[in-house]
C-alpha cells in the first residue's frame, strides 16, 4: 500500500553542468503530472512522463528541474531570447501593479528569477547535443523516484496499519450490535404483536392479504440482519485490499460508501436506544477512515 502523499528532493551534476530536482504529491482522483524542466534537452519530458506513470498511480504530482552550467562556456551556451523576456518584464509589472492596488508590497525581482522563467533563457538557439545530459538526468531521476516512492510506502505502511486498527474496531461494533439485535428480538416480537393488535381495531373485517403486506413491511423495517450480514462482508473485503500487493484506493473509497450506508440504515432501522449509539458510534469510526482511505493510492 502506498500513500498519494510524497517528496524527495535531489541534486547532481555532469560535465559542467549541475541540476537540482524536486518532487512532491498529493491526493487525486487520478494521476495528474506537473512538470516543469528547462527547455532544449530533448526527449527528456516524454522519457520522464513515461518513468513517472509506471511508478505512480494516483496522485497530484509536480516534478522540478533547474538545471544551471558551473563552467565559463555558459554565456554561449545559452543565450536570452529578447520576445520572451520582454514578456515576462510585461508580465511582473502587471503583477506589481495589481499587489499595489490591493495594498500589497512585493520584493523586488530578482535577474535570476526572471531567468529561470520558461522560455527567456533560450538554448534551442545553440547547436549542442544533449543526448549525454539527458542521459545523466535520467539516471539520477531514478534515484530521485526510489526515495519518492519509498517515502509514500513508509506512509502507506503507517495508513495501513491505522486503517486496520479501524476495521478491528467496526467489527467489535458489528458484533456489539449484532448481539443488540438478537437482545431486542422478543421486544420486536411484542411490538409487532402491539401494532397487529391496533390494526386488526381498525380494520372491521381484515383483508388478510394487507394484512400479510403490513405485517412483512413492519418485519423488514426493524430486522437488521442483512445491514449486519453486509458489514460483516465488508469487513472481510476491506481487510483483503489491504493485502493487496496492487493500488487499492479506489476500491476502497468505494467500499467506504456501502459501509456508511449500511450503517445509516442500522440507525434508521435500530427503534432502540442501544442499538442507535452502537450505529451512531459505527458512523464516526466509518467517518475517520474515510479519510484515511482518501490519502491511499
Amino acid at each position: 500500500m502506498q500513500s498519494m502523499t510524497g517528496f524527495s528532493a535531489r541534486r547532481g551534476q555532469f560535465q559542467g553542468q549541475s541540476w537540482a530536482w524536486d518532487m512532491r504529491s498529493v491526493n487525486g482522483k487520478g494521476l495528474d503530472l506537473r512538470l516543469r524542466l528547462p527547455d532544449g534537452i530533448e526527449g527528456l519530458e516524454l522519457a520522464l512522463r513515461g518513468e513517472l506513470a509506471k511508478a505512480i498511480s494516483r496522485g497530484n504530482v509536480s516534478l522540478n528541474l533547474k538545471v544551471a552550467r558551473e563552467d565559463g562556456a555558459a554565456a554561449q551556451a545559452y543565450a536570452v531570447n529578447p520576445a520572451m523576456l520582454s514578456a515576462a518584464l510585461v508580465a511582473l509589472a502587471q503583477v506589481e501593479t495589481a499587489a499595489r492596488s490591493a495594498g500589497l508590497t512585493l520584493s523586488p525581482a530578482k535577474p535570476s528569477d526572471i531567468l529561470t522563467l520558461r522560455g527567456v533563457l533560450d538554448a534551442g538557439s545553440v547547436d549542442e547535443d544533449t543526448t549525454p545530459l539527458r542521459a545523466a538526468l535520467l539516471a539520477d531521476f531514478a534515484g530521485l523516484l526510489g526515495d519518492f516512492t519509498a517515502m509514500r510506502r513508509a506512509e502507506g505502511a503507517a495508513l495501513k496499519a491505522v486503517i486496520a486498527a479501524q476495521l478491528d474496531q467496526i467489527a467489535q461494533l458489528t458484533q456489539a450490535a449484532t448481539a443488540e439485535a438478537e437482545a431486542r428480538k422478543d421486544q420486536a416480537a411484542q411490538s409487532l404483536r402491539d401494532t397487529l393488535a391496533r390494526l386488526l381495531v381498525q380494520i372491521e373485517v381484515p383483508d388478510e392479504t394487507r394484512l400479510a403486506q403490513e405485517l412483512a413491511l413492519l418485519a423488514v423495517k426493524t430486522d437488521v440482519t442483512e445491514e449486519l450480514d453486509r458489514l460483516t462482508a465488508h469487513i472481510a473485503a476491506a481487510r483483503a485490499l489491504l493485502e493487496d500487493k496492487a493500488p487499492v484506493g479506489r476500491k476502497l473509497d468505494f467500499l467506504m460508501q456501502e459501509f456508511l450506508r449500511e450503517a445509516n440504515t442500522l440507525c434508521s432501522k435500530a427503534q432502540s436506544l442501544a442499538l442507535t449509539r452502537i450505529g451512531l458510534d459505527l458512523k464516526t469510526v466509518l467517518d475517520q477512515m474515510r479519510e484515511q482511505v482518501q490519502n491511499v493510492e
